[in-house]
């Protein structure tokens, strides 16, 4: 267990007032800052604990399994220091190496930009932006506007007045207006805000282009395909606030007598849910093993990856569908613990990457 009975304790005590007033605690916060969770993709030398997909997806379930607000705000914190490598190394030192660093952002490019001297104007609104109300750093897509010129690592990049061109913006607190829009029935003390910037001007040197590597080529995480990364992070949140879920069911049909039809229902869901996510680890753990001996994930171990991280949400959102009509009306209530595990559970598994089609 990476957190202390104390610590889980005191975040499940804090749980109802998140969720009531859609907002993570400063001790919730503290408790992340202090197990360097927002730091696991970000290289040891920038203050980070670098830590392998298999180990990070565990702590994504342990940590959505004390609360499904927590679970998430750790998935996306963590999921930013993959942007470590794609920024030079001065400017990831200058947003990962310290305590409470941390990315709210989004990769939709719904932003454009103009080039000017040394940087670009940048306007936009993008959504959805977890961790908004405490991040310490922003980054967001935008379309350059055609017809510019731009210099980087490697060269001038030039592109014709019919041609533009997607880029990254890395922009600061002060650079941000947050629209506060999360009105979602669950994970409610994500802050997953609307942002915006107005004419915002951000020097090249805190730009980059999601395929262009920069530094730090020898962490095997970075190298991962990030499609599969973010399913496999995302599954694991899933998979532990499915937990919650029928470790609180449980808890509430024992108080209401425990029919053996509920409880056969449990027993099933609770079943099916451990297989599942065996199988999606065993996935995991295979595609790191192959990362590490090839340098690459085949097309063959990027679907099968894939295909179990759905199936885990797939199974992980079951528990919900097929237990929660049973428990009665008590089970209606918001500030139950689990109507709150219910509702995190259907606003997690309702990201588009974990949808099956």
């Amino acid at each position: 267990m990476l957190f202390t009975a104390h610590q889980i304790q005191t975040i499940r005590e804090q749980a109802l007032g998140m969720d009531k007033h859609r907002q993570v605690t400063p001790e919730a916060l503290a408790t992340i800052y202090d197990h360097r969770l927002f730091h696991l993709f970000v290289p040891d030398e920038l203050e980070g604990r670098m830590t392998s997909l298999p180990e990070a997806a565990r702590i994504f379930q342990e940590s959505a399994r004390i609360d499904g607000n927590l679970g998430w705000l750790v998935t996306i914190g963590a999921g930013g220091g993959f942007f470590a490598s794609l920024m030079s190394r001065e400017v990831s030192r200058r947003v990962f190496a310290h305590r409470e660093a941390v990315i709210a952002g989004s990769g939709m490019p719904t932003g454009t930009a103009r080039q000017v001297d040394g940087g670009f104007i940048v306007n936009g609104s993008w959504k959805y932006c977890s961790g908004s109300t405490y991040a310490t750093t922003f980054t967001a897509n935008a379309v350059i506007e055609p017809g510019f010129t731009v210099q980087d690592a490697t060269g001038e990049l030039t592109a014709d007045q019919n041609e533009s061109l997607i880029r990254s913006f890395i922009l600061n607190p002060g650079q941000i207006e947050i629209l506060e829009d999360w009105n979602a029935f669950g994970l409610r003390a994500t802050a997953s805000h609307t942002i915006s910037a107005v004419n915002a001007f951000v020097p090249f040197e805190m730009t980059f282009s999601l395929t262009e590597t920069q530094g730090y080529e020898n962490e095997t995480i970075y190298q991962y395909p990030f499609l599969p990364f973010a399913q496999v992070s995302f599954a694991g949140v899933a998979a532990g606030i499915a937990e919650h879920f029928l470790e609180a069911a449980e808890s509430l049909a024992t108080q209401r007598g425990g029919s053996s039809h509920v409880v056969g229902k449990l027993e099933e869901r609770k079943a099916a849910l451990e297989q599942s996510v065996s199988d999606f680890y065993e996935s995991v753990e295979g595609s790191w093993e192959e990362l590490l001996r090839n340098g690459e994930l085949s097309n063959a171990t990027e679907a099968e990856v894939t295909a179990r991280s759905i199936t885990a949400a797939q199974t992980a959102l079951s528990c919900g569908q097929q237990v929660f009509p049973l428990l009665g009306l008590s089970a209606a209530m918001e500030d139950a613990e689990i109507n709150r595990c219910w509702r995190d559970l259907q606003t997690a598994c309702s990201h588009a990457l974990l949808r099956s089609f």
